[in-house]
């Protein structure tokens, strides 16, 4: 059955669609849980992490991910090489995630949460691709007021992330996050109900 990408740029309400499809009964497999879990204390990772960007990275097995987010966010080429460290593990875990899911169930929908798809080139093995999508300077104001980022940091993590345009060149569908939660919910229950129908 399924297996679908849900992407978006921080901040743009993906988690939002991902708990509502987890509602409806789709398995949801979380990359940045999957990232987290792979830079766990004293994951093998880090290692790689701490021989890239200087073992302050990395203090008593522990990842300070402040520290390394500072040293990448903002500067295109040290944020790509961290990204060359981490995204084939990920990819080689959450492939097993999802064969691991439909061994379990067949008829599954799988929901890959994976923010940086865009800047994975991740195009070209999912059924459908959603596209969380809310204009730049919301989600900007989103996280000076939800998460606390002073402005300047807030619009350095936006840039520092594929534009709008390029999720959107990837995108089957668009869900419009920039109204309200229930507009939010309204148009994924929607999707639902398509997802539904095509696999009857």
């Amino acid at each position: 059955m399924p297996l679908i990408a849900l992407t978006g740029g921080i901040a743009s309400g993906k988690s939002t669609i991902a708990a509502r499809l987890a509602e409806h009964g789709a398995v949801v497999i979380d990359a940045d849980a999957i990232v987290h879990e792979l830079q766990a204390p004293h994951a093998p990772l880090l290692k790689e992490i701490a021989a890239e960007f200087g073992d302050e990275m990395v203090v008593d097995g522990v990842l300070d991910r402040a520290r390394l987010g500072a040293a990448v966010f903002g500067r295109p080429d040290r944020l790509a090489a961290l990204n060359a460290i981490v995204h084939p593990a990920v990819k080689a875990e959450s492939r097993r995630r999802f064969d691991a899911a439909f061994a379990a169930d067949p008829n599954a929908v799988v929901v890959y949460d994976v923010p940086l798809l865009a800047e994975a080139r991740g195009a070209g093995e999912w059924d459908l691709i959603i596209v969380a999508d809310a204009p730049a300077e919301l989600r900007v104001q989103r996280l000076i007021d939800l998460r606390g980022l002073a402005p300047e940091d807030a619009e350095r993590r936006i840039a520092s992330q594929a534009s709008d345009a390029q999720r959107r060149a990837l995108a089957d569908v668009v869900i419009d996050t920039s109204s309200t939660v229930q507009a939010t919910l309204a148009q994924t229950d929607a999707l639902w109900e398509r997802l539904a129908a095509a696999s009857d």
